[in-house]
């Protein structure tokens, strides 16, 4: 068992390296996004599965993804994170852009049976004026629709920072989706720092309390992956605008905390950290190991 200060919970696991990554463009296929990885230091990366801003996914190409496989294996890339376009919103009051949603959802997860038994990441949406309760409906709906008894992916909701009308800023939100939704077994959380951040988690004077609040009312059974960003922002300022790592109000001590905690060491961590290009991750990647090692 693990005790951190005053509370208990098993370790999700002991792992002897950090898994850490960034987002990076799959443009260039599954293979050339691994491959720029390493190259930067990580064992794991990010991706959108399409155009951020929606549109239809480019074809898959099969060698690429078994030529991608061998590549995982031989460099130790055995956990990866898809995340789904911004303009993904199942809450949407807009009925065509509902159905984006559903058909972007169900493509999507049926691309990722590529790569069996990975990570594929959404914001939750925003109800745009319907009111939470409502959001929290139209999200389950969708989600009761895509997921599959069948599909070894793991969906996962990202924390918000509850800026607008999002849907997620707050534990009991994500919360009360997954407990609508019929196959929770797929279901799961990514906590995005700067966002719990901005919606008044206070995980740089107190990550156990936190930590502690979301096992209360989510289960840290359900967290799968963290997005480690900085943020520009006051705690509880609800805007969602990430910083470099150490450059942010959250600070490079808190954030190195984070991925050294002894509940959460053994997740998966992706940077969605402001770069100039793709190089600037691999010193962030490098002082994090460094921090994580030490």
């Amino acid at each position: 068992m693990c005790y951190a200060r005053g509370f208990e919970f098993p370790l999700k696991a002991r792992i002897c390296v950090l898994v850490i990554g960034c987002h990076l463009s799959i443009s260039k296929g599954y293979l050339a996004i691994a491959q720029e990885a390493v190259s930067l230091g990580a064992n794991t990366f990010q991706f959108f599965t399409r155009n951020p801003r929606g549109g239809k996914a480019k074809a898959i190409d099969p060698a690429d993804v078994e030529a991608f496989h061998g590549f995982a294996a031989a460099h130790g890339i055995d956990r990866i994170l898809a995340h789904a376009p911004y303009t993904l919103n199942p809450a949407s009051a807009t009925e065509k852009t509902r159905d984006f949603a559903h058909l972007a959802l169900a493509e999507d997860l049926a691309r990722m049976e590529n790569t069996p038994g990975q990570l594929y990441n959404m914001h939750p949406g925003s109800h745009v004026g319907q009111g939470v309760d409502v959001g929290i409906e139209l999200i389950a709906d969708a989600l009761n629709e895509a997921l599959r008894p069948e599909q070894t992916t793991t969906l996962l909701l990202e924390t918000m920072a509850g800026k607008g009308s999002e849907v997620g800023g707050r534990f009991e939100e994500l919360a009360a989706i997954i407990e609508r939704v019929e196959l929770r077994d797929k279901m799961g959380v990514c906590l995005d720092t700067c966002h719990v951040w901005d919606a008044g988690y206070d995980i740089a004077g107190d990550l156990d309390g936190v930590l502690r609040e979301f096992d209360q009312i989510i289960g840290l059974d359900r967290l799968h992956a963290i997005h480690l960003n900085d943020s520009l922002n006051p705690r509880g300022a609800r805007k969602d605008r990430h910083a470099r790592i150490g450059e942010g109000l959250i600070g490079f001590d808190a954030l190195s905390a984070v991925t050294r905690h002894p509940l959460l060491r053994g997740l998966p961590f992706y940077l969605e950290t402001p770069q100039e290009n793709p190089s600037g991750y691999a010193d962030e990647i490098a002082r994090l190991r460094e921090a994580w090692e030490g």
